[in-house]
């Protein structure tokens, strides 16, 4: 048996295909994402995976619309995701397949047209 502390791992990502990992895969990715009231990510978008949220506890607003503990929220590959945490609050993460640079930030990409 192998233990690890979530802390050891950047952004809380610790299965995937990228380093450091305790499992390295190109299958998927996984996360356990901690926020503070008021944390956001960027609208953002993959073209290659499928994204599944997790609510563990607190509340979280997604596109606009409010999430809490026990929503799963599948977002498929070229949705567009917004996400802002209402309360602190804790998501699980998964996304399938594990793609290094598979996230693009809507502003960027409306500036570069």
């Amino acid at each position: 048996m192998k233990t690890y502390r979530l802390n050891e791992f950047k952004g809380g990502w610790f299965v995937g295909n990228f380093l450091p990992t305790i499992i390295d895969t190109k299958e998927c990715e996984v996360a356990v994402k901690v926020y503070k009231k008021g944390d956001f990510d960027e609208a953002h978008y993959h073209k290659l995976a499928d994204e599944i949220t997790v609510v563990v506890y607190g509340k979280c607003s997604i596109n606009g619309q409010i999430y809490g503990p026990g929503d799963i929220i599948w977002l498929e590959r070229n949705d567009v995701s917004k996400f802002e945490a209402l309360e602190d609050s804790a998501n699980v993460i998964v996304k399938i397949p594990s793609v290094v640079g598979d996230k693009y930030v809507v502003e960027s990409e409306v500036a570069a047209k």
